[in-house]
């Protein structure tokens, strides 16, 4: 789903309103009418059931005065408090708050949380209060109003945005409403998707209000999520006579002492999803545990330091088997041995593969970023905060706003993927294109999450994906694997080694039908 900034929905609606001659009140009442749908669906029968209507002055108290009227048509009960006073209310807001007087609704000027009554027999609060264009600290009578409806334990409805949720950048302006559903107009807002506004909207549901699709796109929208069905599509396809080499073909250079966990859980990630063959190129005093460690991993014990990390003596032996690798993954475990950082930085200017790099392999980037404009092969990307700050020669990014902009400004400079790991993961390419992730659970902060990732994208890569692609179909993947073991043993006991455990799962629970065995 495409999202948007607060500054981007006004310019659609005012587009829609303007140009397109559509009148606001048409789409407020669309927007009441998504919202009253909703409603029904969490309640079930209307029919004498008590909603209460916590309404402000402006357009978003307006959709709430519509849902009031549609509920009250429908056989509820509505009973409606506006924070002000009616004469305040202004516009179409104005208008459909007299639509509701004129039925006979009572609606209550609120001066004082403390006059708030009637929550003891409601069945649902739709919260009207505040839309996206609210920016300042919420205080005063708005936010005792806002502690009322969370100390209510009613199922809450927020109308486009849950009150005090900056949808910009999912912060809290001082406190918000936490709401069960959220239905929203148009499109999702960015800020749904970073935390603690996340945690905020509950179930959403985007209700259509009818603005032309010229109107949007003038409006340039590069961001976007990234949903199940987009990635059922694109995860490939295995022909009925497939045999290992025509599944693809990893290289991973990864591990050192201390650190052969992460070569092992990038390893099998690769295989796990789906590609038929790999090779571990392990410092050599460490290959024989990982030959025991990995009975489906081909090993190649290569030249190593003093330090049991990757020596530049193994520059040749790792360009021999390029030669027989469709795609590169490095830097997992790698350490930060100085002759194993020259290794790397000697290597990419020679590469011609596709090429994921992570952890180490881009720290030792870091200290010389100009080399990745010499680089020719296409590369993925996966930094976490740190590191992309490093990549960047910028402060650590912290703001959704600014970790978008980082995440592109890094694609664009060098020409790459890349896959900005948190929460959520951030993936652009030099297009200027930015893709939200929406699987994943905090159980997933756990050492070796980042080398599960890294495996899953070289794998889809040697399958055959281009880039960007690989990046979100493996970054939707992990987060869904992460959810699959959330479910069965909660966040706290969650290891990285699980993750690669229900890489199938999630594949399966993503591609249906299509992932089910093919009959001879």
């Amino acid at each position: 789903m495409r999202t948007v900034t607060a500054f981007q929905m006004r310019n659609i609606d005012r587009r829609t309103i303007r140009e397109a001659k559509v009148p606001g009140l048409d789409l407020m009442e669309r927007a009441g009418q998504g919202v009253a749908r909703v409603a029904l669906e969490m309640l079930g029968d209307l029919q004498g059931k008590k909603v209460v209507h916590f309404c402000g002055k402006g357009n978003n108290g307006g959709d709430g005065f519509v849902v009031a009227r549609l509920l009250a048509q429908a056989g509820a009960v509505p009973q409606v408090y506006l924070l002000g006073k009616k004469t305040e209310v202004r516009g179409d807001a104005l208008e459909n708050m007299n639509r509701l007087l004129k039925m006979g609704v009572e609606i209550e000027e609120l001066a004082d949380a403390g006059d708030i009554s009637g929550l003891e027999q409601a069945q649902l609060i739709v919260d009207a209060l505040l839309g996206t264009g609210v920016s300042g600290i919420v205080r005063g009578l708005m936010a005792q109003a806002i502690k009322r409806v969370n100390e209510s334990g009613l199922p809450v409805l927020s109308v486009d945005i849950p009150s005090g949720v900056n949808g910009d950048t999912g912060e809290i302006l001082g406190c918000c409403v936490r709401a069960d559903r959220t239905a929203t107009m148009a499109f999702p807002k960015q800020g749904f998707f970073f935390f603690p506004g996340r945690e905020q909207v509950g179930k959403l549901t985007v209700v259509d209000i009818g603005v032309p699709e010229w109107a949007v796109e003038e409006e340039k929208l590069t961001v976007q999520t990234i949903e199940g069905y987009q990635i059922a599509e694109r995860v490939p396809s295995r022909a009925a006579d497939a045999h290992k080499g025509l599944c693809g073909r990893v290289l991973v250079l990864a591990g050192s002492v201390g650190m052969t966990g992460a070569a092992a859980l990038t390893s099998m990630a690769v295989l796990r999803s789906g590609a038929g063959m790999v090779i571990l190129g392990i410092p050599e005093s460490l290959n024989e545990i990982m030959e025991i460690k990995l009975t489906e991993v081909m090993t190649r014990p290569l030249p190593e330091t003093r330090g049991r990390a990757l020596s530049l003596a193994s520059l040749d032996a790792i360009q021999a088997l390029l030669r027989w690798a469709d795609v590169l993954a490095i830097g997992p475990g790698l350490s930060t041995d100085p002759e194993t950082a020259q290794l790397v930085r000697q290597l990419l200017p020679r590469l011609s593969c596709p090429t994921v790099i992570d952890a180490d392999g881009l720290n030792a980037i870091a200290r010389d970023r100009q080399l990745l404009r010499s680089v020719k092969a296409p590369l993925v990307l996966t930094p976490h905060a740190g590191e992309l700050a490093r990549l960047s020669g910028i402060e650590i990014p912290s703001g959704a706003t600014e970790r978008i902009e980082a995440t592109v400004s890094l694609s664009r400079r060098y020409n790459t993927v890349c896959v900005f790991k948190g929460a959520p993961t951030i993936i652009a390419d030099d297009t200027g294109q930015v893709h939200i992730n929406t699987t994943g659970n905090a159980g997933m902060a756990t050492a070796g999450a980042g080398d599960v990732l890294t495996g899953m994208i070289a794998g889809f890569l040697a399958q055959g994906l281009a880039p960007l692609e690989a990046a979100r179909v493996g970054v939707y993947l992990h987060g869904l694997a992460g959810d699959v073991v959330m479910a069965r043993q909660g966040e706290w006991s969650l290891v990285a080694g699980d993750m690669v455990g229900a890489i199938g799962e999630a594949i399966f629970r993503t591609c249906g039908s299509r992932a089910l065995p093919r009959r001879p």
